[in-house]
C-alpha cells in the first residue's frame, strides 16, 4: 500500500479527498493535517466522513510528511510554497493550489500579488503529451477548476489550428465550493440563493494566465482569453462555454473532439441531443463536452460540465497520484457522478 498524507483537509478539497481515498485499491491514508482545525474530529467538520469518526486532525508535522509516500497539499494559494522546502526529496506530491502551476513570475505576480516559487509538472493528463510527465515527476501542480474545464474544452481545436487562438471567449460558472470554506457574506445561503452574479469581471480572475499558458503549448498562434466567471446557486459544479471563430462546420468539429477524446475514459462528447448538466458529474471524475457552430457568426461553442472538487480538484489530485506511483490512471475514481 502507498502511505498518504493531506495537509490542508478541512476544507472543501480536502474532505473530497478523504472521501475519494477511504475507498481507494492502493492508497492508505496515515496522516490527516488540518491547521486551524488541528485538534477537532474530522466528523467535527465532514460530518459525512464516518469512516474517519474518533480520528482528529492533526498539526502540521514535517516529521510525519516524510513518512509518507506521497502527500496532497490542499492549501490556500501562497502556503505551499512555504511548506515544500522542509519536505523530502522522496515523499511525491501533488499540491492542489496555485503556487506552482504558472511558468511566467511576471503573469503569478500580477494576479496573485505575491513572488512566485517556480514552476511543477503540470497536472491535466489529458492534454497531449501530459502522462509522461506526470509519470516521471515526484512534484505535480494540479490545475485549477475552471482551467481544466477550459483548456479541456478548447485545447482539440486550438492544437488542430482550426480557429483564432486570438480570439477565446469564455463564460463560465461555478457553485460556492469553489471559492473555498472560509466565511463569506456573499456566499452564505441567504445571498447566493434565487441569484446569479459575475465576479472577477474584466479579465482578472486568476485562472486566465493558466488557461492561455496551457493552451499556448500546443496551438501555432498567439493564444489569448477572454474569461469572465459567474457564481451559481449551487454548492458545486463548473458549466463553461466556450466560443472561438473557425472555418469548420459542425460535423468537421464532432469528428475533432470525437477523435481527440476517444481513448480518454474521463472525458464524454455526449450526442447531439445532450447538453452538458452539473449535476450529471456530481462526486465524479467525469468531463461532458458538447460542440456546435454557430454558422450566423462562424464561432465554434463548446459547452463543458465538471464537478469542481472532482475533476477539479480531488478527484484529478488522484488521477495524478495513481499515475506518479505507477498505478492505473482510474483507480479510486469513477466517471460517473451520483445524479439528482
Amino acid at each position: 500500500m502507498v502511505r498518504i498524507g493531506v495537509v490542508g483537509a478541512s476544507g472543501y478539497a480536502g474532505g473530497e479527498l478523504l472521501r475519494l481515498l477511504e475507498s481507494h485499491p492502493k492508497f492508505q491514508v496515515q496522516y490527516i493535517a488540518a491547521g486551524s482545525n488541528a485538534g477537532e474530529l474530522i466528523t467535527d467538520i465532514h460530518s459525512h466522513l464516518v469512516s474517519y469518526s474518533d480520528q482528529r486532525f492533526s498539526h502540521t508535522d514535517f516529521k510525519e510528511i516524510n513518512k509518507c509516500d506521497l502527500v496532497f497539499l490542499a492549501l490556500p494559494h501562497g502556503e505551499s510554497a512555504k511548506l515544500v522546502e522542509d519536505v523530502s526529496s522522496s515523499v511525491n506530491i501533488v499540491d492542489l493550489g496555485a503556487d506552482f502551476r504558472l511558468k511566467s513570475a511576471d503573469s503569478w505576480k500580477k494576479y496573485y500579488h505575491i513572488d512566485h516559487a517556480g514552476t511543477w509538472v503540470y497536472g491535466l493528463p489529458e492534454l497531449p503529451n501530459r502522462r509522461d510527465l506526470i509519470s516521471n515527476s515526484n512534484r505535480v501542480a494540479n490545475p485549477g477548476c475552471y482551467a481544466t474545464a477550459i483548456a479541456l474544452a478548447a485545447v482539440p481545436a486550438v492544437q488542430s489550428g482550426a480557429v483564432i487562438a486570438e480570439d477565446i471567449v469564455v463564460v463560465a460558472a461555478s457553485g460556492t465550493t469553489g471559492a473555498g470554506r472560509s466565511a463569506k457574506i456573499n456566499l452564505s445561503a441567504s445571498e447566493v440563493m434565487n441569484s446569479m452574479s459575475s465576479y472577477k469581471f474584466g479579465g482578472v480572475h486568476q485562472h486566465t494566465p493558466e488557461i492561455e499558458e496551457s493552451l499556448q503549448s500546443f496551438s501555432p498562434s498567439k493564444v489569448k482569453l477572454s474569461f469572465n466567471p459567474m457564481l451559481a446557486p449551487m454548492p458545486r459544479g463548473i458549466l463553461a462555454t466556450v466560443t472561438m471563430k473557425t472555418n469548420m462546420d459542425e460535423g468537421q468539429a464532432r469528428e475533432l473532439y470525437s477523435s481527440f477524446y476517444e481513448k480518454e475514459s474521463f472525458v464524454h462528447l455526449l450526442n447531439e441531443a445532450r447538453m452538458p448538466e452539473t449535476s450529471s458529474l456530481i462526486g465524479s471524475n467525469g468531463v461532458h463536452l458538447q460542440v456546435a457552430v454557430d454558422s450566423h457568426t462562424s464561432r465554434l461553442l463548446i459547452s463543458v460540465a465538471i464537478d469542481n472538487l472532482g475533476k477539479g480538484a480531488a478527484g484529478q489530485a488522484i488521477q495524478n497520484a495513481n499515475l506518479m506511483c505507477g498505478i492505473e490512471e482510474a483507480a479510486g475514481l469513477s466517471s460517473t457522478g451520483i445524479g439528482q
